[in-house]
């Protein structure tokens, strides 16, 4: 499971905060973005589709999905990404949700 967590940075961008038990991952991104992953299903990676949605370790992001599974790819592009991670299709609707709520 993926804790999910938006925390206001202060400024116009929130963090959105990922972790489970062995790793953490931070996405700065502003609220009005994050409410876009409504649509991660639409992203899908088989078609070469992808939403850029925040800021990580310097690096765009980009959101997909292949099957029921959603993935975030952190790097120059949605082509040659430099880390990548899948989680639960659920774990982005939850940020998109908390932001809709944060808005």
């Amino acid at each position: 499971m993926v804790g999910v967590m938006l925390n206001d940075s202060g400024g116009s961008a929130v963090v959105v905060k990922l972790q489970t038990e062995t790793w953490e991952l931070n996405i700065w991104a502003p609220v009005a973005d994050l409410v876009r992953l409504r649509d991660i299903r639409r992203a899908d990676w088989d078609s070469r589709r992808s939403l850029a949605v925040g800021i990580c370790a310097g690096s765009p992001v980009f959101w997909t999905v292949q099957e029921d599974q959603a993935a975030i790819l952190i790097g120059r592009d949605d082509e040659t990404w430099d880390i990548g991670i899948s989680l639960p299709i659920e774990t982005v609707d939850e940020i998109a949700r908390l932001a809709d709520e944060h808005n």
